[in-house]
C-alpha cells in the first residue's frame, strides 16, 4: 500500500493522535534538512563546477546519490521497501555501469527530484514542521517560559503573557492547537512521501521489464541446469556403464569357463555384484535423465516411468516431440507425483494422461487413496513447481481428505519440428548380456 494511502487511512481513525503516525510523519518531514542542505551546497558546488565541464556529472551522480537516501528515508512513514528503478549493468566496470545508468529514464528523474529537494522541498518540509509542532509547543512552553523570565514573557515572540493564569491558557491553546496541526501535517507527509516514490520508485513500465528480464534469466539457468544434466547422464551412459557391461560380461565368460570350486563361486558372486552394480548404475542415470525422454520423447518416457510404479498405474499419452525443458519438468513432476502414490497415499492404482491441444501440454495424475495431501509439507513438488513456473506453466494438486487426489500440469507450448515422438516405450528389459539390443541407441557419434 503506497505511504499516501497509509496516512490518510490513518487520519481517519480516532485513535491516530495517540498512534505513531503523528510523530512519524513530523520525523520524516524534519529529517529531510539532512538530505536537503547537502543537495543545495552540491547544487552550489556543480553550478560554480559547470564551467569546467564536470558539473553536470556530479550533479547527476549526487542525484543517483540523494535517491538511494530518499528511498530508504521513506520508510519512516511507511515499511513497504522503494526498490531501485535501475537495471544492473550486463558487464563489469565503471563504463559499462555509466551507459546504463545514462540512458535510463530513472537517471533523469533522480536528478531532477535532486534540484526540487534542493530547492524547493525541504524548505517546506521544515516550514510544516514548525508551523505544526514548533508553535504549538512554544505556546504550551509558557509557563516555563514566565517562570524563567520573571514577571512576564512573549509566547512565539508574539503575544504578552504576565500572569500564571494566562500563560496555562497559551499552554492549553497551544495543546489544541497541536491536535488540529497534526492532521494537516499527516496529510502533508503522505503527499510528500507519494511524490517520492512517483519520481524514485519504478514504474509500472520499468517494473514489467525488469520481471521479463528476470524470467528469462530464470529460464535461461533452468536450460543450462538441464544441459548440465543431459551431458552428465551421458557421460555416464556411454562411459562407465558400457564399461561395466563389458566387465559383467567378462565375468560372466569366465564363470561359465572355471570349473566347479571355490574359484567358481568367487566369478559368480562378483559376477552378480557387477550386477546389481549396474541396475543401480542405469537407475541413477533415469534419475539424472532418462535416456528413453531424449531419444524418444515425453510419451513413452512417462509409460516407462508407470511401468517403474509399485502402484499398477494405467498410463495414456499420445504426444508429439517438445521442447526438452518443457518435457523434462512434465517427466519429473509426474516421477515425483507416482513416488508419493507409492509411499503417502495407501493407493491401489493410479492413472496418468497426458494431451497437448491448443498450444498447451496438459498432464494428469490421479490415484484413489486416502487424499489430504499437503504440497507445503514437504512432497517434493515445491521445486517442481518453480520449474514448472519458469516455463509459465501451473502445477495444482486437489487432494481432498478420503481422495482422489489429482495433480495437474499446465505448461504452454508447440510441438518442435521433426519425427513424432514412439507411441509405446521399449517394449523390453536391457539384458546384462546383450545391452545393445535394448538400450537406448548410441548417441556418441
Amino acid at each position: 500500500m503506497p505511504p499516501a494511502e497509509q496516512l490518510f487511512q490513518a487520519l481517519t481513525r480516532r485513535d491516530y493522535l495517540v498512534s505513531r503516525w503523528p510523530w512519524r510523519a513530523a520525523a520524516y518531514l524534519a529529517s529531510s534538512v539532512l538530505t536537503g542542505v547537502p543537495a543545495l551546497v552540491l547544487l552550489c558546488v556543480a553550478g560554480v563546477l559547470s564551467f569546467v565541464l564536470v558539473g553536470l556529472p556530479l550533479l547527476v551522480l549526487g542525484g543517483l546519490g540523494l535517491a538511494a537516501v530518499e528511498r530508504r528515508r521513506i520508510r519512516i512513514v511507511d515499511p513497504t521497501v522503494a526498490v531501485s528503478p535501475h537495471r544492473t549493468p550486463d558487464e563489469p566496470g565503471i563504463g559499462a555501469w555509466l551507459r546504463v545508468r545514462l540512458t535510463e529514464q530513472a537517471t533523469w528523474r533522480e536528478l531532477a527530484h535532486a534540484l526540487l529537494h534542493a530547492l524547493v522541498l525541504w524548505p517546506l518540509d521544515l516550514l510544516a514542521v514548525l508551523v505544526a509542532v514548533g508553535l504549538p509547543v512554544a505556546a504550551v512552553a509558557a509557563p516555563l517560559q514566565l517562570a524563567v523570565d520573571g514577571h512576564e514573557a512573549r509566547v512565539v515572540k508574539t503575544v504578552l503573557v504576565t500572569g500564571y493564569p494566562q500563560a496555562f491558557a497559551a499552554a492549553a491553546a497551544g495543546l489544541v492547537l497541536l491536535a488540529v496541526l497534526l492532521y494537516p501535517l499527516g496529510a502533508f507527509a503522505g503527499a510528500r512521501a507519494a511524490l517520492t516514490r512517483a519520481l524514485l520508485a519504478p514504474r509500472e513500465g520499468e517494473l514489467t521489464s525488469r520481471l521479463l528480464e528476470v524470467t528469462r534469466s530464470r529460464a535461461r539457468l533452468v536450460d543450462a541446469f538441464e544441459a548440465e544434466r543431459r551431458r552428465i547422464e551421458r557421460d555416464v551412459h556411454d562411459g562407465a556403464q558400457q564399461r561395466l557391461v563389458a566387465l559383467t560380461m567378462t565375468l560372466g565368460l569366465a564363470r561359465m569357463d572355471a570349473p566347479p570350486g571355490p574359484l567358481a563361486d568367487r566369478l559368480a558372486r562378483a559376477h552378480d555384484e557387477a550386477g546389481q552394480v549396474l541396475t543401480e548404475l542405469r537407475e541413477l542415470i533415469r534419475g539424472i535423465h532418462p535416456p528413453v525422454l531424449t531419444d524418444y520423447g515425453l510419451g513413452p518416457a512417462l509409460a516407462d516411468a508407470a511401468d517403474r510404479s509399485a502402484v499398477p498405474v494405467d498410463t495414456r499419452a499420445e504426444l508429439p516431440r517438445l521442447d526438452s525443458s518443457v518435457e523434462t519438468a512434465a517427466y519429473f513432476a509426474v516421477c515425483e507425483a507416482l513416488a508419493n502414490v507409492d509411499k503417502h497415499s495407501g493407493a491401489r492404482s493410479a492413472r496418468v494422461t497426458a494431451e497437448h491441444g491448443h498450444g498447451r501440454l496438459t498432464v494428469e495424475v490421479r490415484d484413489d487413496g486416502r487424499g489430504g495431501a499437503r504440497p507445503a509439507g514437504g512432497s517434493g513438488l515445491t521445486g517442481l513447481a518453480d520449474r514448472i513456473a519458469v516455463l509459465d506453466g501451473t502445477l495444482t494438486i486437489t487432494s481432498p481428505p478420503g481422495g482422489p487426489t489429482l495433480l495437474r500440469v499446465e505448461i504452454p507450448c508447440e510441438p518442435t519440428p521433426g519425427e513424432p515422438s514412439l507411441r509405446e516405450p521399449i517394449p523390453c528389459e536391457p539384458s546384462l548380456r546383450r545391452p545393445s539390443l535394448c538400450e537406448p541407441p548410441d548417441r556418441s557419434g
